[in-house]
């Protein structure tokens, strides 16, 4: 059974995952650096506690 996303219309699946990447990409590459950031960030608070 192929089920066709209604919003999307009958794109390919290569079309799918472009479009999805699109949408989400941006956040998901959002949340990587502030976790990178934070982790830079709480490193030398670390090393002065001990």
């Amino acid at each position: 059974m192929n089920i066709t996303p209604l919003h999307l219309g009958a794109l390919h699946p290569f079309e799918q995952v472009l479009t999805l990447l699109l949408a989400f990409g941006p956040f998901l590459l959002l949340g990587i650096v502030v976790w990178l950031r934070r982790r830079q960030d709480a490193a030398p608070a670390a090393d002065q506690d001990r």
